[in-house]
């Protein structure tokens, strides 16, 4: 589509009424008259002209096949003309079933740029079309041309929170070689014996070997292995509102992801389960390498859903399909007392058997609106408003931990290292 640019709409309007001023000066200069105006009628027909038509233009944008939520990755546009080269503006297109950023867009390009596009939801993200726009060389005509891509990426769970001085516990692999690491705790498997040293626990004292070595030895125990742990996401439409910019399940989904990986390398069974109104996904517990590739699968479908979260049967479901005690780690949310009866009630029958963590993001907005010093009787409403929540939150929690459930409310930015601290603690103490 080639239109005038706004130099040749000012130029015209300089240009269109000088015939009326000749004449009106003097009646003799009427055949000079229209002589400015045809002259930047065949400069615009030249500009036209020599404009680069469609055919010698191409457009190519390489972008990575996958790429993780919250992150951003580069999609490298390149233009290759004949002729010589010139500056153009450009623009993409996104579509598909997940939200995205591109910083910059649209943008100035020559030969070779790259745009950096961030996606806010998993899915698949396409790139479905490059719009490119150049100008003659007088300047007084434009030409935009649209040049199908239909490129798609993968958007999948962020796997790359996952590095941490966390992981370093449990990595094999030593700074100077391999070496064997002992997970010692409060666990029930026996590990050894040693001699008795002021600080050690007294209640570990072995007196039939004390008896018969004449010294005082205690028993020392290692982290039980081989437990089952369900990540069970509450994918409501709670879980869809979002926080720093992505969805609350997200941060669940990478949180989960991470623990995964260390408690399969600590050689316990980790699988998935998914509900909202019903039952969505079962992964049972699984280890090794190839379990941890169907967990990013598996949380890969998880879908957004505006259904509202049906804890009786999404909780019954679950405790049917686990045979033996597990470690159930169950990410959701709640708004108030009310809406959170059901919840706890359920909560409390599933973890008569299990051993539960309750994972909820805290919305520092809350926090923020209370604390704020207030300028207006609206402010002073919402911080009210602000305070019957947290109260209310707070209620909830003490509840819950009342029945024994280990429950973390933390912002965003801090999950994954709280949910990983109180997986250490669980085995630690060997409370499974």
């Amino acid at each position: 589509m080639i239109r005038p640019t706004r130099r040749a709409v000012l130029l015209f309007a300089g240009v269109l009424p000088l015939p009326w001023l000749a004449l009106s000066l003097r009646t003799r200069l009427w055949p000079y008259a229209f002589h400015p105006a045809i002259v930047f009628c065949a400069c615009l027909a030249a500009d036209t002209v020599l404009a680069r038509p469609r055919r010698r233009v191409q457009v190519k944008v390489d972008a990575p096949a996958a790429a993780h939520v919250g992150e951003a990755f580069e999609a490298a546009v390149t233009v290759a003309a004949s002729g010589p080269s010139g500056v153009y503006e450009a623009a993409l297109d996104l579509g598909g079933d997940t939200d995205s950023v591109a910083e910059g867009n649209p943008f100035a390009i020559r030969g070779r740029e790259s745009v950096w596009i961030r996606p806010l939801r998993r899915g698949t993200l396409r790139i479905e079309t490059a719009w490119l726009r150049w100008r003659g060389p007088l300047r007084l005509v434009e030409d935009t041309r649209r040049f199908p891509v239909a490129r798609e990426v993968a958007v999948v769970p962020n796997v790359h929170p996952a590095r941490g001085d966390a992981l370093a516990l449990y990595f094999r692999d030593a700074l100077y070689g391999t070496k064997t690491q002992r997970d010692a705790g409060e666990g029930a498997e026996f590990e050894s014996l040693r001699e008795y040293a002021p600080g050690l626990d007294s209640r570990f004292i072995d007196w039939k070997h004390s008896a018969r070595h004449r010294r005082m030895l205690v028993r020392e125990f290692r982290s039980e292995r081989n437990h089952p742990i369900v990540l069970a996401f509450d994918t409501g439409h709670l879980m869809r509102e979002p926080m720093d910019g992505i969805p609350r399940l997200d941060h669940s989904i990478n949180a989960g992801l991470l623990l995964a990986r260390v408690a399969l390398a600590a050689d316990d069974l980790v699988g998935i389960y998914s509900f909202d109104s019903r039952a969505r996904q079962f992964m049972p517990p699984g280890r090794g390498v190839q379990a941890f590739r169907r967990l990013q699968q598996a949380s890969a479908g998880l879908a957004y859903t505006a259904d509202e979260t049906n804890f009786t049967l999404g909780m019954a479901e679950l405790q049917s399909r686990l045979r033996r005690r597990s470690l159930v780690v169950l990410f959701t949310d709640f708004i108030d007392t009310i809406t959170a009866e059901l919840l706890v009630e359920n909560v409390r029958r599933l973890s008569a058997r299990h051993l539960l963590v309750f994972v909820t993001l805290r919305d520092d907005l809350l926090t923020e609106m209370f604390e704020a010093y207030p300028a207006g009787d609206s402010e002073v409403a919402r911080a009210v408003l602000a305070a019957d929540f947290l109260r209310e939150r707070n209620i909830v929690l003490e509840k819950l931990e009342r029945l024994g459930v280990q429950c973390i409310d933390t912002p965003a930015t801090e999950l994954s290292t709280a949910l990983l601290n109180r997986y250490l603690m669980i085995k630690h103490r060997g409370l499974l």
